[in-house]
């Protein structure tokens, strides 16, 4: 049996356990990884080491090794997430409907855990505990399947919490990291029907789409964020100016980023010499249509293919439209269904916005940065679904659950 199917049946089995485990003894196993990920810092940091070693003898950039390394500080701060994932309510065994029929069943639709979720991603070691945190806590069991830039930390650090379970009610299964790093991995764990109940991917264009078009286990999309800010004629130049910074700037490496400033003519005419400069300033490579690049010959000439781009740096793409009709046409045929933000003093066309753009999260005078767990209240995430069915948006504990109907009879029979 391979690493995959055997560690995917393992944590089905323990799945049966887990989706009996109350609130207390759940939280009780994530105090237990939180205070095991400080107490064995220093053979996570020594093992992160090797992974920094091996990525910079491969050329991997300072930048992404800085995203990579892991301080004491960094992993207070992930067993921190944990605490907080203890304080978040249990989205499992609510009564979400209760009602009896005219034959005298009663009929109850209750939160229940997923079962078994696949997790495969690129990212930082600290989604590694993110994860298996949101995972537990919502009752189901996890296999986690991380990018090979990160694998020794990744082993390390599940050791560390399954050593940790073992203290607890909860089954140290329930907790599995696949270490094959080939992508045979990610391919076989991608048609686990009867053993994973759902995979989700989280990290670059090219890792989801392979998720989305291969799998046969169900699959929450998650990530590619392609957002757009529209700036409409009329608005305020200072609230316009800080929402696109703050969209672009902030954090541009985040799915959450704008990629595309698309200005009303007229507000274009006014303000985008002033406002390119903002973003020249700071170090931002502007590209832009004919009628940008006359306005800001700075800026370098934009494609279809430039629009098409998750770029997730200090690049952006500006478009000046006739009206807040060729604004939705462009986010229609280029957005990824993730954010979209419109800054405008019309309450119309606001309206018209927000009704008519079809993504996760719309906006009026915010910026997109704001799509976020923490941010909308829910705690952490497990990543911004961009699809349609099951989850949307940022998904927080009640995403993980699934519902299931119990019903209550004295004898009924179907006549």
């Amino acid at each position: 049996m391979s690493e995959v199917r055997e560690k995917a049946a393992l944590a089905k089995s323990a799945a049966q356990v887990m989706n009996r485990m109350t609130t207390q003894q759940k939280n009780e196993a994530l105090l237990a990884m939180a205070d095991a990920l400080v107490e064995q810092q220093a053979s996570i940091i020594a093992a992160n080491a090797e992974d920094i070693e091996r990525g910079r003898g491969n050329g991997t950039s300072e930048s992404l090794l800085d995203r990579l390394k892991l301080t004491p500080e960094r992993i207070h701060g992930i067993a921190e997430g944990l605490k907080q994932v203890v304080e978040l309510p249990d989205p499992v065994g609510l009564t979400l409907e209760s009602f009896q029929r005219p034959n005298g069943l009663r009929v109850e639709k209750i939160s229940v855990p997923l079962g078994v979720i696949g997790m495969i991603y690129e990212a930082r070691p600290n989604v590694t505990v993110d994860a298996a945190g949101l995972c537990l806590k919502t009752g189901n069991s996890v296999v986690l399947r991380g990018g090979s830039a990160a694998l020794a930390s990744n082993q390390r650090i599940v050791e560390v919490l399954r050593a940790a379970l073992e203290s607890t009610a909860l089954p140290a299964d329930a907790l599995q990291l696949v270490e094959d790093p080939s992508r045979a991995s990610v391919d076989e764990m991608l048609k686990l029907n009867g053993l994973l109940d759902v995979v989700i991917p989280r990290g670059g264009a090219s890792l989801i789409r392979n998720v989305v078009e291969n799998a046969t286990v169900p699959v929450i999309e998650t990530g590619a964020g392609i957002c757009h800010t529209f700036v409409d004629a009329g608005a305020s130049f200072d609230m316009a100016s800080d929402i696109a910074f703050n969209a672009k700037v902030q954090r541009p490496s985040v799915c959450n980023s704008m990629e595309t400033l698309l200005l009303h003519e007229s507000f274009a005419a006014e303000h985008l010499r002033s406002l390119a400069d903002r973003f020249l300033t700071a170090s931002v490579e502007l590209r832009g249509c004919e009628r940008t690049r006359a306005l800001v010959p700075e800026a370098a000439p934009v494609s279809d293919t430039d629009f098409a781009t998750e770029y997730n740096d200090y690049i952006m793409n500006i478009r000046i439209v006739d009206d807040l009709d060729q604004a939705l046409g462009h986010i229609a045929r280029f957005g990824t269904m993730h954010s979209e933000c419109i800054v405008t003093e019309n309450a119309e066309n606001a309206a018209n916005f927000m009704q008519r753009v079809d993504a996760a999260a719309v906006y009026h005078n915010a910026s997109t940065r704001f799509t976020d767990g923490f941010e909308f209240g829910f705690g952490a995430e497990i990543g911004i679904s961009t699809q349609k069915l099951h989850a949307r948006g940022p998904m927080g504990l009640p995403a993980l659950t699934t519902t299931k109907f119990r019903v209550f009879g004295n004898g009924q029979i179907r006549g």
